[in-house]
């Protein structure tokens, strides 16, 4: 199995992820690997692929242009 190494990490980051593997009753490495393997076995959808989801989920609706909702914003003021 490879290794990896991380230099310069915040020592607010160390503390967080210690404290985060206490919680999961895991040692630091092991709170280590699961949270990259967690990250990376999921694939996030591309921005692509969800402003289409948006526009089929708002398909029909009515909407209101943004420089007219900027406009009534404005006078609100």
């Amino acid at each position: 199995m490879a290794s990896l190494h991380v230099r310069n990490v915040d020592e607010e980051i160390v503390r967080k992820l210690k404290e985060r593997a206490e919680r999961n009753g895991r040692s630091a490495e092991a709170e280590h690997r699961a949270i990259l393997a967690e990250m990376l076995a999921s694939e996030r959808p591309s921005f692509d692929e969800l402003a289409a989801r948006l526009r089929e989920i708002t398909k029909g609706r009515h909407h209101t242009p943004s420089e007219i909702l900027q406009r009534e914003s404005r006078d609100e003021r």
